[in-house]
């Protein structure tokens, strides 16, 4: 095999009794095909293997489809998700969180989790998704944006920087950055990357990363930890870490087999070979209940855009949003969190805020793709069926024979939308997205 298992991986895994040397084995065998459906978009008509037990909206399927030549991929239909990571959701449905909680993804792209988040907050609550490296920040958006909920803000930003929201989250996702045992499977090409000394690395970054926003998240608030190795040192041992410096407690939770208990019942487990998915580890801390101080959120009413939201009204239901007008684009965001999402803005560095309903212009409003695959706010009645070679077409930015009203219309596939044109009467301008456009041919 061209990438075989790290010796010292082995040695480890063989002298411990856990996790079992059934997890050497299955590291050589195929890794199982999961994806989570969008609550609120039609599924696709997939070959279902079975469900994913821990996650409601998420299944097995019997191959891995081609994506990239599925239009209701690109529309936010479902996401391609690693069934472990999905633990996530049974975590989040047992924490005691507020009504409407403001929530932190902190290491975020691609935008798994992030999406799931989505959908258990159903466009309650706010969540900040972040990502440091910009080019990864960049694919979270677009991943969110197809996701389609309105209160989501995207940030590019180093951990450190959510000092600047002392007592700001109600939860933290923390999926820190790992040596990546848990994807020897399906990243044949982790194996070479990994060391006992990145082991160790990963180790002290994972506990930086927590120290530098800690501060940001309320007291009694919940951070969940995960990582995608099978190590203690950055698995239990990190824990308890936190737990002795920060006074953090272990929050109870409860996941059925065939998820492991951790080492001394310190978090929870996906281990391949047992569970049907790649590695992924999981644990509950809660903050110290102290004082909270309450921020005083900036950047009020000088951006909200009364005259512009009697024009977005046939394209979108804006009775629960405020709408901005950021630099001639006007952004919808949920009224109760308008304030809170504006704090974030000031102080972080952004690639999304709310949704985008339009840009600005003398001829009225050019409505934005992510109005188009946002659920919850587009109305839009002008809408043009595509077959699936149309569809695709379209999502490579082509344009084609199409007949229709002049003016903007909703192209859409199953009844899903996909994103718009500008009907000229013999033909149309593509106005999809450029950076999304399907390159491979077909």
């Amino acid at each position: 095999m061209n990438h075989p298992l790290p010796e010292a991986f082995l040695s480890r895994i063989q002298n411990e009794s856990f996790p079992g040397l059934q997890l050497i084995q299955a590291l050589d065998t195929p890794s199982p095909v999961s994806v989570r459906f969008h609550p609120k978009k039609q599924k696709p008509d997939f070959e279902i293997r079975g469900q994913v037990s821990w996650c409601e909206a998420a299944v097995y399927l019997n191959e891995r489809p081609q994506y990239v030549f599925d239009p209701l991929f690109h529309a936010g239909a479902y996401y391609p998700q690693e069934a472990g990571s999905m633990v996530l959701d049974s975590v989040l449905r047992q924490l005691n969180l507020a009504t409407e909680p403001k929530v932190l993804d902190l290491c975020a792209a691609p935008g798994g989790k992030s999406t799931l988040i989505a959908s258990f907050l159903d466009n309650k609550g706010m969540l900040v998704a972040n990502e440091v490296i910009q080019q990864r920040a960049r694919i979270l958006k677009e991943n969110l944006t197809k996701w389609g909920y309105s209160n989501t803000v995207v940030t590019n930003n180093d951990p450190e920087d959510f000092q600047r929201l002392p007592q700001f989250f109600d939860l933290m996702v923390v999926d820190a950055p790992c040596s990546g045992e848990g994807m020897f499977r399906k990243d044949p090409a982790a194996r070479d990357e990994w060391s006992d000394d990145n082991v160790r690395l990963c180790a002290g970054r994972q506990k930086r990363i927590v120290m530098d926003v800690w501060d940001a998240l309320v007291p009694g608030g919940i951070m969940v930890y995960s990582t995608c190795t099978f190590n203690s040192s950055e698995n239990e041992e990190n824990v308890l870490w936190f737990i002795k410096e920060l006074g953090a407690e272990l929050v109870p939770i409860e996941l059925h087999e065939p998820i492991m208990k951790g080492r001394n019942g310190v978090g929870f487990y996906c281990i391949p070979g047992i569970t049907e998915s790649e590695g992924f580890y999981i644990a509950v801390l809660q903050k110290p209940d102290e004082t909270l101080i309450r921020q005083r959120n900036t950047r009020k009413s000088e951006f909200r855009a009364q005259k512009d939201a009697l024009d977005c009204g046939k394209y979108a239901d804006l009775s629960e949003y405020d709408l901005i007008n950021w630099n001639e684009k006007l952004l919808a965001l949920p009224k109760n969190y308008t304030d809170s999402m504006l704090h974030v803005q000031a102080q972080m560095r952004l690639q999304k805020l709310g949704t985008m309903v339009g840009d600005t212009s003398r001829k009225g409003i050019i409505p934005n793709e992510e109005l188009a695959l946002n659920p919850f706010l587009n109305r839009y009645k002008e809408r043009i069926e595509l077959t699936k070679e149309q569809a695709l077409h379209y999502l490579r930015g082509d344009t084609f024979p199409l007949s229709g009203e002049h003016g903007y219309q909703l192209v859409t596939f199953q009844n899903v939308p996909l994103g718009w044109i500008k009907h000229l009467g013999n033909r149309f301008n593509n106005l999809y997205t450029k950076e999304w456009r399907i390159r491979k041919q077909f």
